[in-house]
Parts: C-alpha cells; sequence; structure tokens
C-alpha cells in the first residue's frame, strides 16, 4: 500500500510533519552507510586538526609563561616556579586576567570557564552550532590566563576549541544536527586526547558528557578522531603521557580497607569543589563592578597564593608527576593541596578561561597522597603508596564532581599502562561517584551551570524500550473495525450513547468483505457532518482508503518512526502476505504501554522466594 499524509490523525502532532521537511523513512530509522563512511573521514580531519591546534596551544602557553615569568621569547615548557620577579609576580596574573575579561566582554563570554559546560550547553540548545570566534578566541585567552601563571590546565579549553572546529565543519558541510553533534564530540574527543595521551579516556568522556549515546554512527568516528589526535601528540610531543608514572604498588587485597575509606573522603572532595567553585562565582556576580574587572580581581587572589606558593603557578604537570611518584613530603602536599584547591576556585570562579582538569589532578592527587601518609603514620605496617593513592584519588574526584566516572578509571588507568591501578580505581571512583549523586543528585560541576539557566541535563542513557518491542506485543489484538458501506450518522449516533466498539477509539478500521480497504477518524465524521448533516455519506467515502501500515513483526520504535513521519496518530497492523488482512491496532496508547512496562519493571516490587514482602508496591498509573 502506498502511504501518504493522510487524515488517520492529522492535527494531533502540532510540529510540522518529517515528511514535509524533506526527511525519508529510511533517515527516520538509521543513517546510510555512506554517511557513517563520510562522518569517519570528515572526523579523521578534525582528530588531525584538533590535535595540531593542542600542540599549537601547548606551545602558547609556553611562550607566555617565558615572556611574561622569565622575559624571554620562546616556547619551551617550564615550571614558573624558578622565576625572578620577587613580589612583582603578584601582578603578573592581573595583567593576563585585565587581558581575558576585555576578550570576553567584547570578544565572546563563551570563552569564559574550563570549556566543556559551554561545549554541553552548544550540544542541547544551539543544535550542536557554536561560534567560529569561539575556536580562535578560547585557546588564545587559555594561554595567556594560564601563561601569565593562571592554575589551569591546557585540556578544558582544547577540548572547547576542538569541539568547536568539529562543529564549524559540520556547519560548512550539509549535515544533520545529530552528525554535527558527533563531530562536534569528535573534536572533543580529538582534544583530549592530543592533551593527555589517552585516547581510550577521550572518547568515553566524548560519550558520557557530550554525545549520551553508545551507537556505531557516533562510535566509528569518535575513535578515528581520538587515534589520529593522539598519534599527532606522539609524533610532536613524544610517546608517553604528559607526566611520567614510575612503577607503583597498589598493594592489592593488602590495602582494600583503606580504599573503601578513601572512596567516601574522594567524594566529599568532589562535593566540596563544585560547592566552593559556584559559590565563588556567586560572590563575583554580586560585586559593584563590570564583569570585565571580575577575572584581573581573582587573578590578584590568584597572584597572592602563587607568590607564597610559586607551585600553584601554571599548569603543574611537573609538580602532578613528583605527587605521582611519591617525591613530596607530607607538609609540601599538605600546602599544595590548600594553595592549589583556592587558586582553582578564586581564580575560575572569577570567569576567566582555563581548564580544570589538571588543577584538580593536582590538589586531588595531594590529598591522595597526604591520606596514604597518615594511613602510614597510623598504622606502620602498612606500608601504603603515596603515589598509588594519589593516582586514585585524581581519578575519583574529578569523576565524582563531573559524573564522568568511567572515563577517569580509564584515564588515571592510560597514565599508568599497569593493570593492578585498575581495581582501586573501579572501587574508589565509583563509592566517590555515589556519594556526591547522594549529595548532588541533579547536577554535576560540569551540569550545575547550565542547570542555574533552565537547562537540564539528564546524564543517564540505555537503550529504548520502543527498539526492544514489536508491534505484536503492545498492539490491540482485536481492532476497531466498521463496515465500508456504514453511514457515519450512525457511527456518530453510535459515539453519542458511548457504544464501546466505537466510543473509546480516536479511529476505525474500514472493512470491505472482511479486507482492510481504509481507516476513518473521528476528525473524518465530524467533517463529513459539516458536510452533509444527513449523515449518509459512508464511512469509506470520509474516511481515508491510502493507508500507513505496520505489521507484527516491526519494532514498535519502527512504527512510532512511519507516526512521525506521515504525522498520524494511529497505524492498522497487518499481516505482511496479506496486507489487506487486518490483525491489529496501533495507537499511542499501545506505544506509552510499551513506556509504562519499562517503568512497572523498575518501580514495582514482586514477591520474592524468602518469605512475603513487607514494603509497599509502587504503583505505576495505568497499572
Amino acid at each position: 500500500m502506498s502511504s501518504r499524509n493522510n487524515n488517520h490523525g492529522s492535527g494531533a502532532i502540532p510540529n510540522e510533519p518529517l515528511a514535509a521537511s524533506g526527511v525519508s523513512p529510511l533517515a527516520l530509522d538509521a543513517p546510510a552507510p555512506f554517511r557513517i563512511v563520510l562522518m569517519s573521514f570528515l572526523a579523521a580531519g578534525v582528530g588531525l586538526l584538533a590535535g595540531i591546534v593542542a600542540y599549537i596551544l601547548y606551545k602558547l602557553i609556553g611562550l607566555f609563561t617565558n615572556l611574561f615569568f622569565f622575559h624571554e621569547a620562546t616556547t619551551t615548557f617550564r615550571s614558573v616556579g624558578g622565576h625572578h620577579l620577587g613580589w612583582w609576580v603578584i601582578l603578573v596574573p592581573v595583567v593576563g586576567g585585565l587581558i581575558v575579561g576585555v576578550m570576553a566582554k567584547y570578544g565572546s563570554s563563551k570563552i569564559k570557564g574550563h570549556g566543556i559546560p559551554e561545549a554541553m550547553e552548544a550540544v542541547l540548545v544551539n543544535r550542536s552550532r557554536i561560534e567560529p570566534k569561539v575556536a580562535l578566541l578560547k585557546p588564545i585567552s587559555a594561554a595567556i590566563a594560564i601563561g601569565t601563571g593562571g592554575p589551569f590546565g591546557a585540556e578544558g579549553p582544547i577540548i572547547q576549541t576542538g569541539g568547536a572546529l568539529g562543529s564549524l565543519v559540520g556547519q560548512v558541510l550539509h549535515t544533520t544536527a545529530v552528525e554535527r553533534k558527533v563531530l562536534l564530540a569528535c573534536g572533543a574527543a580529538a582534544g583530549m586526547s592530543a592533551t593527555f595521551n589517552t585516547p581510550i579516556a577521550g572518547v568515553i568522556l566524548a560519550i558520557e558528557l557530550l554525545l549520551f549515546e553508545f551507537k556505531s554512527r557516533s562510535f566509528i568516528p569518535l575513535v578515528i578522531a581520538s587515534t589520529l589526535a593522539t598519534a599527532v601528540h606522539m609524533q610532536l610531543l613524544g610517546p608517553g603521557p604528559m607526566f611520567q608514572v614510575g612503577a607503583v604498588d597498589f598493594a592489592i587485597p593488602r590495602a582494600l580497607p583503606f580504599y573503601l575509606v578513601l572512596g567516601p573522603i574522594c567524594g566529599l572532595a568532589a562535593i566540596v569543589l563544585s560547592k566552593a567553585l559556584y559559590w565563588v562565582e556567586d560572590l563575583f556576580e554580586k560585586l559593584p563592578v563590570d564583569e570585565l574587572w571580575w577575572p584581573a580581581i581573582g587573578a590578584l587572589g590568584l597572584g597572592i597564593i602563587g607568590f607564597l606558593v610559586p607551585r600553584v603557578f601554571g599548569v603543574g604537570y611537573d609538580t602532578i608527576g613528583a605527587i605521582l611518584n611519591g617525591e613530596l613530603a607530607w607538609k609540601v602536599l599538605l600546602v599544595v593541596m590548600i594553595a592549589k584547591f583556592a587558586a582553582l576556585v578564586i581564580s575560575l570562579g572569577s570567569g576567566t578561561s582555563g581548564g580544570l582538569l589538571a588543577p584538580t589532578f593536582m590538589w586531588s592527587a595531594a590529598m591522595g597522597g597526604l591520606f596514604a601518609m597518615i594511613g602510614n603514620h597510623v598504622f606502620p605496617n602498612a606500608h601504603l603508596s603515596p603515589g598509588a593513592f594519589a593516582l586514585v584519588a585524581m581519578g575519583a574526584v574529578f569523576g565524582a564532581a563531573s559524573r564522568a566516572t568511567f572515563s577517569f578509571i580509564i584515564f588515571a588507568f592510560e597514565i599508568t599502562r599497569d593493570y593492578n591501578s585498575v581495581l582501586p580505581l573501579m572501587l574508589v571512583a565509583v563509592i566517590a561517584d555515589g556519594i556526591a549523586m547522594l549529595f548532588m543528585p541533579r547536577s554535576s560541576i560540569m551540569t550545575e551551570k547550565l542547570a542555574r539557566r533552565g537547562l537540564r541535563v539528564h546524564q543517564d542513557y540505555e537503550a529504548d524500550v520502543l527498539t526492544q518491542v514489536t508491534v505484536a506485543e503492545t498492539m490491540e489484538k482485536d481492532p476497531p473495525v466498521i463496515a465500508a458501506g456504514t453511514k457515519v450518522g450512525e457511527v456518530a449516533e453510535r459515539i453519542a450513547r458511548h457504544d464501546p466498539a466505537v466510543a473509546r477509539y480516536e479511529a476505525l478500521l474500514i472493512l470491505d468483505n472482511d479486507k482492510l480497504s481504509g481507516i476513518v477518524t473521528r476528525g473524518d465524521i465530524l467533517r463529513a457532518l459539516d458536510g452533509d448533516p444527513s449523515g449518509m455519506i459512508t464511512v469509506e467515502e470520509a474516511g481515508s482508503t491510502t493507508l500507513v501500515v505496520t505489521y507484527p513483526d516491526e519494532l514498535v520504535s519502527e512504527a512510532a518512526a512511519k507516526m512521525l513521519h506521515q504525522d498520524v496518530g494511529r497505524l492498522p497492523v497487518v499481516d505482511r502476505s496479506d496486507e489487506r488482512k487486518a490483525v491489529g491496532y496501533l495507537g499511542r496508547a499501545a506505544i506509552l504501554a510499551a513506556r509504562t512496562r519499562r517503568l512497572r519493571d523498575e518501580h514495582v516490587r514482586e514477591p520474592g522466594w524468602w518469605g512475603t514482602t513487607t514494603s509497599r508496591t509502587t504503583k505505576v498509573h495505568g497499572s
């Protein structure tokens, strides 16, 4: 049977029919193979470009660091701790803050912050469209902020910049919004991979924070982009990770009790980080000065802290490496933990530009190393490795704060390449995540900013129940039918007296000698009565004889796609071997019933083998 936009459901869906937008039925199912191939080639280009941009940003940070702290025009990356500026060093971050403030006010406000929430906002609100100027201004502003002492990492800005590059490619070419989202995520994953040489974590981070799906159409391009970006990193910066970690003793299973205690501590630390950061942001918003000055004010606080503790200046990869290798004394770890935390929340809360990962890694790693040292002091025979606990805490805190726990389990593993790290990482990270979810159930450090703008980010994802249920399982097996010669006046009279055979349905299947010949809706009947108040028109004349149908073995998702494509509200279910044989009826209520089944599976408790259930059963409407 041919299909057209008939009236067995017209007007029920307020949006423009997908058919009117030129969407083919194939597009509602799965992307054509050639589109996946095309996206893979585009992802390869985005990955290479993001890898190069990450290298350029790395060199820009080195250049600005040397210009401002050592008055040398070189891109060699080195620690700020060896500067000879004396107390003048307090003013260096202020200069950077002023420049970033001007860029944010007169360039683009999207450069403010650590970048990942802005990329998420582009996906949620702007159909994955990012302005071209963001791709230029974000890395430059980040390089200036970090190069003048900002306690940030390059990863957040390069994730946003890589996402912007992917989005621009999707805007230049003919792509769908979903394809543009995939390219944006490819750029973000490539940026993460090119920064830390962690390709698997880059892919998973993009899935957890940007895509919220696991499909071939996105996974294949993501892997390609991440792999090529990592290859660029290896070619330009060397094969190793950004900070080297020596052999570490994770003491499994001997140290498991200590890891069990570390888990809740990391979860609480993640909560404190998020609350403190947004509390500082709120304080800055109350200042009676133009927001142009906020980064400079925050930078002044950073300068004072950095004057006292020079290790807080800059990215601090060298300090992170020292912590992970157990090279710092407990007093240094304590100072670094407190000072870096304070410098981070003051600087980033002021609205400047910089990444959140590296500074969080530093102070949380210091916390983990300090925990191990305290454990060794209290229990002399514990022999805990500060480097092991530093690494585990580093992954667990940021994983819990961002709700990207899986990403940072893999991230920490990729840094060490030591399989023995997996068990403590998994245990501590999920405990920390559970604690964070308990106290911050609806937001994370990534989504709190969006939640304040009225955007709710659903970060849990699962297989759609409509793709797991066939039409036969949810359709009405006794379809509402009416003979082709029946007059519309008779049908109207039966509806008026609430005849259950017709009154509870929005449409009836028309049978001619027991063969399906059409469908008639209540709207059809009303229009027929308006044209002929006598009601002598037959239902076959009033209804539609060119039908959109579904089959018992089709998935409900496929049937729903037909409804959306043709702008209809219900479908006759017919036998594949004889499309004039009606075997059922599928309406919106039947589709909702499939979802109701999922709700029932999640919330209705069934009696177990051990005695009888004493808890109250959660009822679902309609169950």
